[in-house]
Order: structure tokens, then C-alpha cells, then sequence
């Protein structure tokens, strides 16, 4: 597909040797997205393609590993997916406490039935690199746009918050910083290793939970 001018190979390769050749990271070229359209309101525009920092790219593997993963449940009958929102498809938009325009920007918006039920998340792909005041104020701004009842109104459900993180030291800090949050917005968050998020969605939280939120 290089060859074709479709993708392009970055610069930037990937560690470690894959069965031996090296790993590359491939981007849609702007052939690649004139043929498969996944920008009809770019028609007929000049298509570039960057690299961007290890940081962004990790962030959005990790995202897209979810999305796979779940769809891989889903074709195993473990859970059944009916929609997955990566950003900035999932982000929502609300009028904050000075009516200013406040945009709420989760990693990834989740919808699944497991057996007779439906469950909704939002996702938060935790790397470690966010500080405790970064994941404190975000986690503000989730509540702010939880009292404001929109969500609710909308779809009939104020979805779960998940926090997707790496590592048992990093899951005991997050659960740290949402401790101090209001009783009341706590109930609104989860967290779980990245690990286990297949096996956290597709199963059912305790009624207690759904209660408090």
C-alpha cells in the first residue's frame, strides 16, 4: 500500500524487532483518505499527513486497543457492542456556572448490552503522565456536566466514568484523588487497569453502585 502512495511509513519506528524486520508506524496518506473518504467535507482539498508526539500516538493506540478488544468480545458473545465514540465524536459541550461554553472531552464514549441490560461509559485512558490536580479538575468538570442533568435528558442515563489505568500504583492514586471529591460526584467514577477492561465492561456493576449514581 506504500508503494501505492495510500499510507506512508513515519519516521519514527516502532522498538524492539517484530519477527526480524523492524516495526514502523504507517499514517493514511491523502490518496488513502480520497479513496476511503474519511473526510468528505475535506473534497477536493490538498491532504497532508504529520507525525505527532509518542505521547499522542500512545494515547490513541490505547484507545483503538480498547475499541478492538471490545469488538472481539462482542464476536466471542461475551457482550454485544452497540457503539463505540472515540474523540472528539464523544465529547459534549455545556453552558458552565458563568454560562460560558464548557467542553467536556472524554477519550471515548462506550455502549454495550450484557445479557437483558444495556451500560454506557465514558472512558478515561490513563497513561500517568496527568497530574493529580489535571485528573482532579477534569473530574470536576465531569460532575459540573452531570448536575447540569443534560445527559440524562437526552439518552436516560448519566453514564459511568471510567478511569483505564496502567498499573496497581497508579490505580491507588487515582482512587486517592477521586476520594476527594463530593460524596455525591464520587459515585459517578470508576477505575480499573487497562488490563482488565473488557472484563470491567462486560460485567455488571453491583446494584448498590447503579443506586448511588
Amino acid at each position: 500500500m506504500s508503494e501505492l502512495g495510500a499510507v506512508v511509513r513515519m519516521e519514527r519506528s516502532i522498538g524492539g524487532v517484530r519477527a526480524g524486520s523492524q516495526g514502523f508506524v504507517y499514517g493514511i496518506a491523502g490518496l488513502g483518505q480520497a479513496v476511503l473518504a474519511l473526510d468528505a467535507s475535506a473534497a477536493g482539498r490538498h491532504r497532508r499527513t504529520w507525525e505527532t508526539s509518542p505521547a499522542h500516538q500512545n494515547h490513541v493506540l490505547a484507545i483503538t486497543e480498547l475499541a478492538v478488544s471490545l469488538v472481539v468480545a462482542t464476536r466471542a458473545g461475551r457482550l454485544e457492542l452497540l457503539d463505540f465514540q472515540p474523540e472528539p465524536a464523544c465529547w459534549r459541550t455545556f453552558s458552565g456556572s458563568a454560562v460560558e461554553s464548557v467542553t467536556l472531552k472524554p477519550d471515548a464514549f462506550v455502549r454495550l448490552v450484557i445479557g437483558d441490560l444495556e451500560r454506557s461509559a465514558f472512558v478515561e485512558i490513563d497513561l500517568s503522565s496527568e497530574s493529580r490536580t489535571v485528573i482532579a479538575r477534569k473530574a470536576r468538570v465531569y460532575a459540573a456536566y452531570w448536575q447540569t442533568g443534560l445527559e440524562a435528558q437526552r439518552h436516560g442515563v448519566f453514564p459511568e466514568v471510567l478511569w483505564l489505568v496502567p498499573d496497581e500504583r497508579r490505580e491507588a492514586r487515582m482512587r486517592e484523588v477521586l476520594s476527594r471529591l463530593p460524596t455525591a460526584a464520587q459515585a459517578l467514577f470508576a477505575v480499573a487497569r487497562r488490563s482488565d477492561a473488557v472484563s470491567y465492561l462486560g460485567t455488571l456493576p453491583d446494584a448498590a453502585t447503579e443506586a448511588g449514581r
